[in-house]
């Protein structure tokens, strides 16, 4: 029989038998969720296939139509039942997260939702913490009176929460304002060509800040090519799924712990170490942990062997932060006579769960001004929890952050040239690296480099070799004023100047004035008979006299073109030595070269 007619003859039974003809066709297929910095395997949404053989046109029209006939809890119980089944089938289910979509309209239903659901997993041996609900942004949660109890309540159960489809739904921001879930699920719609759009590049990487700052992570959807992948990777997305990572399939031995075509896309990361990342590691403190399903006992030990601890961080089974214990939340039970019987009690049911604080999350790679930023955005937080690939790895405190932002002015104020003041190498570096991860403009490194220096100082001697030197470092600030700047001293007569959102033709021009001003300044700087002759003599760099014309500045400029990223800066800089010599060599000195292409 054809699938057109199988079709047809399941559309002759009754609304009434769409649980019993569900299960003859549905099955459960999952789709892969891959921790975006390394493209391990974090977890797998179930997602439902075989609807269009009882014709539907999607898994919504089915359940729009269960829930019209009566019968959604009923769908929902059997779909949920395979899916569990199937997941605990799988041999690294332990380490893993199942995403399931959660029905709003569910709400309210009889039945206890929450409690069929701790039933099904108690049977196939998955903890809560395995699961994470997506909640839809498709039906206003708003008009639910018991929406904020069912999030409760599976948040307390252990169960991990998402908000799917973020951005397009009824109220997405209001869910992740007012209910502590653990990811957001940016929705396709702003990830497709996200790699040439700067106003997706934009929302995107305020939503990632935002949900950072609220201990949330995000999970890009619908990436479908390895432009995307890597713009949200680049803009501090923590997982992603679509068709470029792995496709849903019902075929579950297909299914691996990492796709090897992710491996060299997902290690295309910074190069070296930041000042800031080396300052962090530095100041992280190793707080021992509790799991959220431990026992309470436990947690009192850990308090009575630190008394000079207030609070430890509490990690999911899967080893994620879920927030922190504080001990004035336990205090009286410890301290009432009856406080630790009672928690015993299996009656009184009151977990680890139960008194978990939400705190500020973030990665060790986060930039330390914008970890201050994120540890002041949650008032009353006592730490940011640090994480490495999703996983806990320590936290820091108030005080380790303040002497990061110190320590870091001051690295920077000693790794400031002596001569004129700029920041140095490092700092250039990172410059570099942060403005080849972020294309929402134009950006452009223009690297300065002296020629005929070495004969002029060599003749006329370092103070007037330093005052050369100073003089193009006043040139610079003089010309190039404001945030979309940096300035630069590499060393020696070589200097970089970055610049950000400005046209070519802009920066052409006053690279232009800052070539000619410093070559009527300089000229100054040479006796009167140099000045006449236009030249001067002096040794080569193999020792033979030679005729030296008066020092001038060539600069080569680099341009990475709005909404082009790119993660290795040792690219940058090979690229750089290529155009220098050119510059050299022009009649102008001034010599512009584009870096890669822009995507169509």
């Amino acid at each position: 029989m054809s699938a057109a007619a199988e079709m047809l003859s399941l559309r002759r039974f009754g609304d009434d038998q769409i649980v019993t003809l569900a299960k003859l066709v549905i099955e459960n297929a999952f789709q892969p969720i891959v921790e975006i910095a390394t493209g391990a395997v974090f977890g797998y949404e179930t997602l439902m296939r075989g609807f269009e053989r009882l014709g539907f046109q999607s898994p919504l029209e089915l359940l729009d139509k269960a829930e019209e006939a009566g019968q959604l809890m009923a769908l929902e119980h059997m779909v949920n039942s395979r899916a569990f089944a199937a997941f605990a089938s799988l041999p690294d289910f332990a380490s893993r997260t199942l995403f399931v979509n959660f029905d709003s309209r569910l709400i309210g239903l009889e039945g206890g939702v929450v409690e069929r659901l701790c039933n099904h997993l108690k049977r196939s041996n998955i903890p809560p913490s395995s699961i994470c609900f997506e909640l839809s942004e498709r039906f206003d949660s708003g008009k639910m009176p018991d929406f904020s109890g069912l999030v409760k309540r599976l948040r307390l159960a252990g169960f991990k929460l998402a908000i799917d489809d973020f951005g397009v739904g009824f109220n997405g921001l209001k869910l992740l304002c007012d209910q502590p879930v653990d990811y957001v699920k940016i929705d396709r719609h702003f990830i497709s060509g996200i790699e040439a759009s700067p106003r997706k590049r934009h929302l995107v990487r305020h939503t990632v800040n935002t949900a950072h700052v609220l201990g949330t992570r995000v999970i890009a959807e619908g990436v479908e090519t390895e432009a995307e992948f890597a713009t949200c990777r680049d803009l501090g997305c923590d997982l992603v799924q679509g068709y470029f990572i792995a496709r849903p399939t019902v075929h579950f031995a297909d299914l691996q712990p990492a796709y090897p075509h992710l491996e060299q896309t997902a290690g295309a990361r910074r190069q070296s170490a930041s000042l800031d990342s080396i300052l962090i590691r530095k100041q992280i403190e190793q707080v021992p942990a509790v799991k959220e399903n431990d026992d309470l006992d436990s947690v009192f030990e850990l308090f009575r062997r630190s008394p000079q601890r207030s609070f430890f961080p509490v990690l999911n089974a899967n080893g994620e932060p879920r927030g922190v214990l504080h001990e004035y939340h336990v205090k009286e039970m410890i301290y009432h006579p009856f406080g630790r019987d009672l928690l015993k009690n299996h009656m009184y049911q009151r977990h680890i769960s139960h008194f978990v604080s939400p705190a500020p999350i973030a990665d060790l790679e986060t930039p330390a001004d914008e970890m201050l930023k994120i540890f002041a955005g949650m008032d009353g937080s006592d730490c940011v929890i640090l994480t490495e690939n999703m996983r806990y790895a320590g936290i820091l405190s108030a005080s380790s952050l303040l002497k990061i932002i110190s320590e870091k002015q001051l690295k920077s104020a000693q790794e400031q040239n002596p001569l004129t003041g700029l920041p140095g190498n490092r700092a250039i570096r990172d410059y570099v690296q942060d403005a080849a991860l972020d294309g929402d403009e134009a950006r452009y490194f223009c690297y300065c480099d002296f020629d005929s220096f070495k004969p002029f100082n060599d003749h006329y001697g370092f103070q007037k070799g330093d005052l050369a030197i100073s003089l193009f470092a006043a040139l610079m600030r003089r010309h190039f004023i404001g945030e979309e700047k940096f300035l630069g001293h590499v060393g020696g007569d070589d200097f970089f100047i970055g610049v950000s959102g400005w046209t070519q033709e802009d920066v052409a021009a006053v690279l232009t004035r800052v070539l000619s001003e410093f070559c009527s300044d300089v000229r100054k700087l040479y006796s009167r008979e140099h000045q006449t002759a236009g030249c001067m003599t002096g040794h080569g760099r193999s020792g033979e006299a030679t005729r030296f014309p008066l020092m001038r500045c060539s600069i080569a400029v680099l341009i990475l073109p709005e909404g082009f990223v790119f993660s290795d800066a040792q690219a940058v800089s090979a690229r750089i030595a290529e155009i220098k010599s050119q510059a050299k060599e022009s009649e102008t000195g001034l010599v512009f070269d584009t870096f890669g292409r822009v995507p169509r």
